[in-house]
């Protein structure tokens, strides 16, 4: 194992046994971020329909949410116009509650950065993508944290109550 592959291990298993350097939404937390938010920007949202992203944009456009698409590689999603930044989704559309990233942990503090520039809520890191960095950038900005949750999956266990 690399050096690299140890560091991402241990990063996972602190997310998992509650010791990370910032505190992320436990599920009480991530129920109420559910049931307040209204518009997500999901970066990294895909129109090839066998992508994860495209998934989860369609699920939660159908769940009544109102979703940007942020890939600089797409038109649309959906029939919903694409923006290449979210700085560019923000600007054109006004504020979102949530930035749901569909990017590599390696990918995610410049997507936190930008989730804090745009005055969202909570930044959300899907399945598979924990980043204590940009955790941080969110957290002392105020945000809120998850990492590795998928929203889609959360708000179907939790839509019940």
């Amino acid at each position: 194992m690399t050096g690299d592959e140890r560091g991402r291990a241990r990063e996972f298993l602190d997310l998992q046994e509650g010791r990370g350097p910032v505190p992320v939404l436990d599920d009480g937390g991530i129920a109420a971020v559910l049931a307040t938010t209204r518009r997500i920007a999901v970066v990294g949202a895909s129109s090839k329909r066998w992508r994860p992203s495209f998934g989860v944009f369609r699920y939660l456009v159908e769940a009544g949410y109102d979703c940007l698409p942020v890939n600089p590689n797409e038109r649309d999603v959906l029939g919903v116009p694409a923006f290449p930044t979210l700085r560019a989704a923000v600007e054109a559309t006004g504020p979102v509650d949530m930035v749901d990233v569909f990017r590599r942990s390696d990918l995610a503090v410049p997507h936190a950065t930008e989730a804090v520039e745009a005055g969202a809520r909570c930044l959300w890191l899907q399945l598979g993508v924990v980043s204590w960095d940009a955790a941080r950038i969110a957290h002392d900005a105020g945000l809120d944290v998850v990492m590795d949750r998928c929203a889609a999956i959360e708000h179907r266990r939790f839509r019940g109550r």
